[in-house]
Formats: structure tokens, sequence, C-alpha cells
């Protein structure tokens, strides 16, 4: 089914080298990741996934909800999240035992592409009571129309005339919401695409392990790390099996990376504070580490504000002076634990 848009055109008539940087001068999100959402929807079929037009014109690609997706759309869809800036690959690491294949994610632009692209902090809904349609996005759009203080936190907007925004849900949402998206966005509706995956399926399993590089920036963000001194780095996270139940599905995508994940960072602070962020960042030390997320959640009555702050974040991490040359290293894979979480049903 072909449905290329005004979007494609601008795709395929906007990629010159100007095009890339934002008015700071910095890679535009938007611009970069335009590609990758064109070749998405040129090759929906084979990945697997669905495509179909809203009331309003814009550009539903379900990957999961009334398709089965692809572990590969996953993968693309991580790329898409990350506004072009890193790269997702997936690889199989024998010393893992019983689940060896990983993602793997590496980037120059660690904050841009984490933080300003990545990091599902939009928050949207309509409606009242039980049929409120309620979603985190992600992906380049923030950078467009998110007011969330974190990206002015970390400086960074983009300008962009087409869209796309990646939400993890597991039903369609309504066209008020690509409304609501398109005018934040200032863009064309028919010019934005909605990228559907759901954390049950096989496409939004592996793009939210694909977050593990992204859970390093965020932590080191609240801990008040200086980010502008992280330069670069990569994530290596095991790709969890998907659930039908969600809770199940979004416990083993967490576990992935609180148990499983190891993050290199490579930053231009001396030894003394690259030992302590390498010293802070894993995951145990979180008072909530240890037990299926799914567990976790449900003590805190199913609240994400009861949990730590300071659980979301890789198994293992390594920062790296670029001003010595010595490295640091915390924390460690539990394989225990990861073989417990991809194993057991949560309900």
């Amino acid at each position: 089914m072909s449905v290329m848009s005004a979007q494609t055109n601008d795709i395929n008539n906007t990629k010159g080298t100007n095009d890339l940087i934002n008015a700071g001068n910095s890679p535009s999100v938007n611009s970069l990741s335009a590609p990758k959402v064109n070749h998405l929807v040129s090759f929906a079929h084979g990945l697997g996934l669905n495509t179909k037009r809203t009331e309003n014109g814009s550009l539903l690609i379900d990957a999961g909800i009334d398709s089965y997706g692809s572990i590969e759309a996953g993968r693309q869809i991580a790329e898409i999240c990350l506004g072009g800036l890193a790269t997702a690959r997936l690889r199989a690491a024998r010393d893992y035992q019983n689940w060896p294949w990983h993602v793997d994610v590496h980037t120059s632009h660690p904050v841009i592409a984490c933080l300003a692209s990545q990091y599902a902090g939009w928050s949207l809904s309509h409606g009242q009571g039980k049929s409120t349609f309620n979603a985190l996005g992600s992906g380049p759009a923030r950078a467009l129309g998110s007011r969330e203080p974190l990206l002015a936190e970390i400086g960074y907007r983009d300008e962009a005339d087409a869209t796309c925004i990646v939400l993890e849900v597991d039903r369609i949402p309504p066209v008020e919401i690509a409304d609501k998206i398109a005018e934040r966005c200032r863009v064309m509706p028919e010019n934005l695409t909605l990228i559907l995956t759901p954390t049950s399926s096989l496409a939004g399993a592996v793009q939210v392990v694909a977050r593990v590089f992204e859970s390093a920036l965020h932590k080191a963000h609240t801990l008040n790390f200086p980010l502008d001194e992280i330069v670069d780095g990569m994530g290596t996270v095991p790709l969890c099996p998907p659930s039908p139940d969600f809770l199940t599905a979004m416990s083993r995508t967490n576990d992935a990376i609180l148990f499983g994940g190891h993050v290199h960072l490579f930053t231009s602070s001396g030894d003394e504070d690259a030992e302590d962020l390498a010293r802070r960042l894993p995951s145990n030390t979180s008072q909530d580490y240890g037990r299926p997320f799914a567990e976790v959640f449900k003590d805190a009555n199913f609240d994400f504000y009861k949990l730590d702050p300071m659980l979301f974040s890789p198994a293992r991490v390594t920062v790296s002076s670029l001003r010595t040359g010595h490295s640091f290293q915390a924390g460690d894979v539990n394989m225990q634990a990861l073989n417990t979480s991809f194993t057991s049903i949560f309900s």
C-alpha cells in the first residue's frame, strides 16, 4: 500500500546539507530522521507494518497493534527515535547464556540524540474517564513541539516542515492527538507521521531496550553531571522476548536494561568526576534494585512517581576520561535476574 505524501515529497526535496543543521547550528533531528521514516514507509509490508491515513491526513504506522511488526522494524524505529544521529544494530553475545541477542546503540551526539529526541518525555492525552487516551511521545517531534523543561535545560530546539513521533501505545490514538501534535510542531497534519509501538510487540521490545544509552544520559542529568562533558558513547542490551501481557512486557524491557545493559561513556572530565559518575550511575545503586520491575511497580501501586528515580539506568557502566585516558567501571550484569524476568509471567 503506497501512502507516500507531501511529507515524502518534503523529504526528497530537502535533504541538502544545510537542511541538516537547525537554527542553533546543531544537527537537525527531524531532517536527519526523515529519510529513515521514508524508508520505513516504503518497505512497510516487508517489515510487517500497517499504514493508513487519519481523518486529518496524518500518517499512522502500526508496528504491532493490528500487525505483527518485526525485529528489524523495531531497530529502524529506534534509529528514528534517536533523531538519525545514532546507529542501532543487532548482535549475538555468547557470554549472555540464554539471551545472546543484543541491541547495540552508538552515537557521537549523545545529548541531542538521547535527550532531545529519544527520551519519551512528551505527555499527550485526550478525553475523560476510562476512555482517556494517554501516551508518552518520543522522537524528533519533541524538538519541535514539546514543552518539556528538559529541552530548555539542554538548550536544543529544531525547525522542520515535517516530523515524526513514536508512541508506545496498544490502540490507535484519536485524531485529536494528531491535531494537537501537528499544531504544537507547527506542521501541516499531512506532514506528521505517528509510529505506534506496543511494548508487547516485537518492534516495541526492540525500540524500548534500545533506550539503554538514553537511560544513562538521563540519570547523569538527574545526578547533575555536566552533560556537555559527555562527548561520545555506546550501549548494549539483551533483547528480551515480548509478551502479550502488558505488565510482563513492560517488566522485561525495563529489566533488560536494569540487569543486562552495559553503557560506555567518553567524557572530557577529569578522573575524579569520571570515577564518581561511574560509581553512581549503575542501577544497583537504587534502593529498588534486585526484583523484576513488575514486582517493584506493583508495590508502588503502579505509580511511577513512587519509584526511586535512581533505578532507571544500565546494570554496568564504564566511564572513560579523554583528558587522562583512565577508565572507571561499576555495576554488574545480573544473569539470574534476567532469567527470572524473561521467563516469568507477571499479573
